[in-house]
């Protein structure tokens, strides 16, 4: 009798773990790309910590030129598909407002080559400066895996992190969101 009863907690603990195992795989199914996910960072509400260096076409980058303008912050490197996938909005965005002035991209090297990113650049498109630093700013942004994307207002606050992509229109929304909770109130606030 007590093989009988081995057998039977075995079982029971058998398809206890199957129906776990399914309704984490139907969690994981059922939420959102991870590609969509603002993500948590100490750096958010604070300045953003300097962001200097030469540029891999020979020009320079200090992100406390941008004061008064949105500056995107890109972390990225060539082989990392989701920065691939990514590029082409880092585009549309940066011609949507270089016109206007109001906001410009930039994007850091990440464990990645400077011939490798300057062909990248040359097949892709996009004309942003581009800084390769060693991992200097990786680590001044906190940055653990590409790519990631920082929003710096324009008072120079970080305001958001986005992990595993980006898009123009989630940088757009969250402009718009910071603008709108910063703007007087129709009601006659400051």
């Amino acid at each position: 009798m007590n093989d009988y009863g081995g057998w039977l907690w075995l079982l029971i603990d058998v398809v206890f773990l199957a129906v776990l195992a399914a309704g984490f795989v139907a969690l994981l199914a059922t939420r959102e790309p991870a590609t969509d996910r603002q993500g948590s960072s100490p750096l958010l509400g604070r300045m953003a910590p300097p962001l200097a260096g030469e540029t891999l076409d020979g020009g320079s980058f200090d992100i406390a030129d941008h004061r008064g303008r949105w500056v995107v912050v890109n972390f990225f490197a060539t082989w990392c598909p989701p920065c691939v996938e990514e590029h082409p909005e880092l585009i549309a965005f940066d011609e949507a407002h270089r016109a206007a002035g109001d906001a410009s991209v930039v994007s850091v090297v990440y464990n990645d080559r400077p011939d490798e990113v300057h062909d990248f650049f040359a097949d892709r498109g996009g004309d942003w400066p581009v800084i390769a630093d060693g991992g200097l700013a990786a680590v001044d942004y906190g940055v653990v895996k590409v790519p990631e994307t920082y929003l710096v207002a324009p008072g120079g606050v970080v305001v958001q992190k986005y992990t595993g992509g980006v898009t123009r229109d989630m940088i757009e929304a969250d402009m718009a969101a910071v603008m709108a909770a910063v703007a007087p109130s129709d009601e006659g606030g400051a």
